[in-house]
């Protein structure tokens, strides 16, 4: 999907009117990122599942926020994961090349924390990325929570809980580790909200927070198993 300073279609528009100053790092990065910058892992040519999530901002009680869910541990894909609200386009989102992923991002936040789209500004969309895993094609879409709603658990079969974490949480040095996969597998992490944030989303955050300039140097040194609770 091109992003664009202003597009519509009906009354879904990607915009960055009115946003916040704290997010203009955030809004200049999605305009430039590419797609290698962000995970060595990009879509194939064909093929792949269609999918999109949203990456809402908001001002919460402790500031600048972002919001997050747990996976139910009875899922197929990502159990018991942290991630983002999202999940793999319907027909009726439309063309997954132009708005579909920005209707899905929002269809599927609002049926798994109860979100109301209503005020949530989508303010950019950042290049397509790869699951391989779960062989998810996912457009991250980037929203701005302009009014707030009460959000929490819809259905305990899709999600455990839903927390918004506060930025200043995220870019905390002390919250910062790598996960260690039983694989071998090494990526970023953080450690917030009594979860350990690791995988795709993880990549997402870091990434997020290196282009914005937001990141603090942090000990890539210190390693947490995934099992890191027992």
């Amino acid at each position: 999907m091109t992003r664009t300073d202003e597009m519509y279609d009906g009354e879904l528009a990607v915009t960055s009117d009115g946003l916040p100053d704290w997010l203009a790092p955030v809004d200049r990065a999605a305009r430039t990122v590419e797609p290698q910058q962000l995970s060595r892992f990009l879509p194939p040519e064909s093929g792949g599942r269609q999918s999109a999530v949203l990456i809402l901002f908001g001002d919460g009680p402790q500031g600048p926020d972002l919001l997050l869910m747990e996976r139910a541990s009875s899922l197929r894909s990502h159990a018991g994961q942290p991630s983002f609200p999202g999940g793999a386009l319907d027909p009726e989102d439309g063309d997954p090349a132009t708005t579909g992923p920005l209707r899905a991002a929002l269809r599927e936040a609002q049926e798994e924390t109860g979100l109301d789209p209503v005020g949530v500004q989508i303010f950019g969309v950042l290049p397509r990325l790869y699951i391989p895993v779960s062989s998810f094609v996912v457009t991250p879409v980037l929203g701005w929570w302009r009014a707030r709603s009460p959000v929490g658990v819809v259905d305990p079969a899709e999600t455990a809980r839903v927390f918004p974490v506060p930025v200043a949480d995220l870019t905390d040095p002390a919250n910062r580790a790598t996960a260690v996969h039983p694989s071998g597998h090494h990526g970023p992490a953080f450690l917030v909200g009594s979860a350990l944030v690791w995988g795709f989303t993880a990549g997402v955050i870091d990434r997020i927070l290196h282009f914005a300039g937001w990141e603090r140097p942090w000990d890539r040194g210190r390693q947490v198993p995934l099992d890191w609770r027992t």
